[in-house]
């Protein structure tokens, strides 16, 4: 009975479901229609996608592991901003030591000749001209002794240096014999004499530097002893002396000892020298030579000759008393013991004094001491009459802030400030990884730009240096590194002198202290994400442009949204660019950006009258 009565419902409800099905159909129908006349775009995109199911999806897409070419598809934005040449007067523009702003400051304690850089609306936002006929110098170590004329035209020291052979003029070229005012014989001879009591050659003294270099000729020559010298001089009326420096291929800055603290950390320096640098070290209770004591690792060498060195020689050449030349020394001499130095060595025209490795083995206490916690907190600080305070040490042998192993065992070593803990967030393990992965960012440049690691690039700068990685992974005769610690950033400049590398503190929203054209190579990690709403990025680039020989080379490493702002202004720089992945692959976030400055030189023509 059930299954009769299911049967017959079944049979009654026949047509209409025949009727939906109908329906349905008919819908269907119609919709398909619309879609296939091309107002059903969602379709027609699925059925293009499925039509491209073969190998050729990404025709343009480059499957190599290293430095792909990255192609960044942006919303449209105005055209590049395009910078004009500065007037050829300003070939030689030093922003920070421009002798017209000098002149408006006091010339007590020579505060004239330190940095001071222009306010916002003085500025130049032009591109720095080469001058006409400029030449990329010679290769070291022939670029030591020679440098073209047309690139530092400038005659005056070959006159008044000829006696002394700084320099020489033959042709288009200068040539620099060795000489100095206090080696006229050649720099060799004169360092020759310091090894006899100085342990230059193995290894022990790796870092120098040099108060008053002149041409920086003693740098120069001790670059082949494996010894590398951080050169300083005023820009003043010996014209050029550190452009000079630079364009042999020496390390040098324009800098003078006056009222603020020199650009480095303490126990930075193995050894130190005055050669003829007329600082009056006994002046203001001195400070200067306090300064120097700061900078001063313990354990390491001063240098004086000239005067008052040998005065009975020469006190009538430098129309001096007796008893005036006799009293400064006297009171050098004191002024050092105070400092826990001992006189090693007098002879002639030299004298070599070496600071104690620690203040247990100090004959007399100094009498003013330093009160500042962090004595490597210096940058754009005034300089105080007092001693700057050694690390403490359990015995009188333990070397105070830690021994340094001889270079270049140094180079990778732990450094005694991180194996101590000094560095916030540094550990020997994070230094060590820091190593390895420099060693491969430094090989994957390498294989970008096969020139990395010849004498091509002989003067490099890493404007944000952290440890050091960068500069230690290219370490090599050919070439050295300016490494900068900007003012911002963790202060880990101590670390890299203790490496045996050089370096300075810098603040990136004003100009370095250097000339036009001085570097063949820089290198920028993070600096443009560690700067952003900090200053103008374009004043770094332009600062950048100036510093940069023509046909020289940038690297930048960062996030790409702050390369692609950097890509932007770059476009109206004369900068030929090229974007690249990151050598672990596209899908990492930092990315390279490769720049090659480009060849031009100043001119009538290539000007703005204003220079704006």
């Amino acid at each position: 009975m059930g299954n009769k009565h299911n049967f017959a419902g079944f049979k009654t409800r026949s047509p209409l479901s025949i009727f939906i099905v109908i329906c349905l159909c008919c819908f269907f129908y119609i919709l398909g229609a619309w879609q296939k006349s091309g107002f059903g775009k969602g379709d027609g995109i699925a059925v293009q996608m499925t039509k491209q199911t073969d190998c050729h999806i990404f025709p343009d897409l480059n499957f190599e592991t290293h430095h792909n070419d990255v192609e960044i598809i942006e919303p449209s934005r105005p055209k590049a901003k395009v910078f004009k040449a500065c007037d050829v007067k300003y070939t030689d523009y030093t922003p920070c030591q421009e002798q017209d702003r000098a002149m408006k400051f006091p010339r007590e304690n020579m505060i004239y000749r330190e940095r001071h850089c222009p306010p916002e609306e003085e500025k130049l936002h032009c591109l720095i001209p080469a001058p006409k006929g400029y030449t990329t110098p010679f290769p070291w170590p022939k670029g030591r002794d020679y440098v073209y004329y047309a690139n530092v035209p400038h005659k005056s020291l070959t006159v008044e240096k000829a006696v002394q052979n700084w320099v020489q003029y033959q042709g288009d070229v200068f040539k620099f014999p060795g000489g100095g005012t206090m080696f006229p014989q050649g720099a060799d001879a004169y360092i020759d004499e310091l090894a006899s009591v100085i342990p230059i050659a193995d290894g022990t003294v790796r870092t120098a530097l040099d108060t008053g270099c002149g041409v920086a000729s003693w740098g120069a020559y001790l670059m082949k002893r494996k010894v590398l010298a951080m050169s300083f001089a005023p820009r003043d009326n010996h014209e050029a002396q550190v452009q000079f420096a630079l364009e042999r291929g020496v390390p040098a800055v324009i800098g003078v000892l006056g009222s603020i603290h020199l650009p480095y950390p303490s126990r930075a320096f193995d050894m130190a020298q005055c050669s003829r640098c007329l600082i009056p070290w006994t002046a203001n209770d001195g400070m200067y030579l306090m300064e120097v004591d700061r900078v001063l690792r313990p354990g390491g060498y001063w240098i004086l000759s000239g005067p008052p060195i040998n005065w009975k020689t020469y006190y009538q050449t430098w129309k001096r008393s007796k008893a005036e030349l006799q009293a400064e020394q006297r009171g050098i001499e004191e002024l050092a013991e105070s400092l826990c130095w001992e006189k090693k060595y007098e002879k002639g025209d030299i004298a070599i004094f070496r600071k104690k490795a620690n203040s247990k083995n100090c004959r007399r206490k100094s009498a003013s001491i330093c009160e500042s916690k962090d004595a490597d907190d210096v940058w754009d600080k005034e300089m105080e009459a007092c001693k700057t305070p050694l690390p403490e040490v359990n015995s009188a042998n333990e070397v105070a802030g830690g021994e340094l192993k001889k270079f270049p065992e140094r180079l990778f070593a732990v450094p005694p400030r991180v194996a101590k803990g000094l560095v916030d967030g540094v550990t020997a393990e994070s230094f060590q990884e820091d190593n390895k992965l420099w060693k491969k960012h430094v090989n994957a440049y390498k294989r970008t730009n096969k020139l990395i690691g010849t004498t091509r690039y002989r003067n490099i700068m890493d404007m944000n240096a952290g440890l050091g990685g960068f500069a230690a992974a290219l370490e090599s005769p050919k070439s050295w590194v300016m490494n900068v610690v900007p003012t911002i950033a963790k202060n880990t400049l101590g670390v890299i002198y203790e490496r045996g590398l050089v370096g300075i503190y810098h603040d990136w929203c004003e100009g370095f202290s250097t000339y036009p054209r001085t570097y063949d190579f820089i290198h920028a990690n993070g600096v443009f994400s560690l700067y952003q709403n900090k200053c103008n990025l374009e004043d770094i680039l332009l600062e950048m442009d100036r510093i940069l020989r023509p046909e020289g080379t940038v690297i930048f490493r960062d996030e790409v949204d702050v390369l692609n702002e950097v890509k932007k202004i770059a476009g109206g720089m004369r900068w030929d660019t090229k974007m690249m992945d990151h050598e672990d692959g596209p899908l990492v976030p930092e990315k390279i950006l490769v720049v090659v400055k480009q060849y031009w030189v100043g001119g009538t023509g290539d000007s703005t009258p204003s220079g704006q």
